[in-house]
């Protein structure tokens, strides 16, 4: 092999192995558990990883839009985590769903009560949010992670369409196009809907059972009395045949 080729190979494996070395950058992000639908209320999954070798995650910081505020943002309780939603005033009221806002969560803030985001881990900080609004086709959250060492990341930074990731990306919830009719109960009243179905199918399958075997047992009693009646008659048969045999 030409030396050039072995120095061009060289090149190449050296490439990769750096490729393989380098860690791959995690950030805060936020997800939908199912879909976030423009109307609707849906709930929300903000993770959280560590990336530091040698400090916890000890504390979370999620900012809220203003000018797209939520009426109902609630958390769920997260053992080894205090909660705490701050509400604030709005600059400028506004009306959502017919609704006139003037307060608004702004701010929720989830403070470890024990060793928090421990490093090589992750943490998932769910919240129930609503109703979704209906003129943008995504929410973005501005995100403060805070160390044991107390160090403190600030992933603010909005994505610039046509542009690189930012160093320090702010989460982003993108949302689906609204649904026809809405969800609100639709899952439960189908489960109550498919439970009322089964429990009539059972109820027919246990009466068509009953009078099947109704119907077994009638029968079953039918043919005794029959056999009984054969059986008194072939023995009357026989004694009749012996006494002409005696006669005779």
């Amino acid at each position: 092999m030409k030396p050039s080729r072995i120095a061009a190979a060289a090149a190449v494996a050296a490439s990769a192995v750096l490729t393989l070395s380098v860690p791959a950058f995690a950030h805060v992000s936020v997800q939908p558990e199912g879909t976030a639908a423009k109307g609707d209320y849906a709930v929300v999954n903000f993770k959280v990883p560590n990336e530091r070798d040698d400090a916890s995650t000890t504390k979370l910081e999620v900012n809220f839009p203003t000018d797209h505020p939520l009426a109902s943002v609630m958390p769920q309780k997260l053992d080894g985590w205090d909660v705490k939603v701050t509400k604030s005033k709005l600059d400028k009221p506004l009306t959502v769903h017919g609704q006139k806002i003037d307060e608004a969560v702004t701010k929720v803030t989830w403070t470890a009560t024990g060793k928090g985001v421990e490093p090589g881990f992750f943490q998932k900080f769910p919240l129930s949010i609503g109703a979704l609004p209906e003129d943008t086709d995504e929410l973005v959250f501005k995100a403060v992670q805070t160390y044991s060492n107390k160090e403190v990341v600030r992933w603010i930074e909005p994505q610039q369409e046509g542009q690189e990731e930012p160093e320090n990306p702010a989460p982003v919830l993108a949302l689906s196009a609204a649904s026809e009719g809405g969800h609100h109960g639709s899952a439960d009243a189908e489960d109550a809907s498919d439970a009322s179905h089964s429990s009539d199918a059972k109820a027919e399958a246990d009466k068509t059972t009953e009078a099947s075997s109704d119907s077994s047992d009638t029968t079953a009693r039918v043919l005794g009395i029959v056999g009984i009646v054969v059986g008194v008659a072939g023995v009357a048969y026989g004694v009749m045949a012996g006494r002409r045999r005696t006669a005779a």
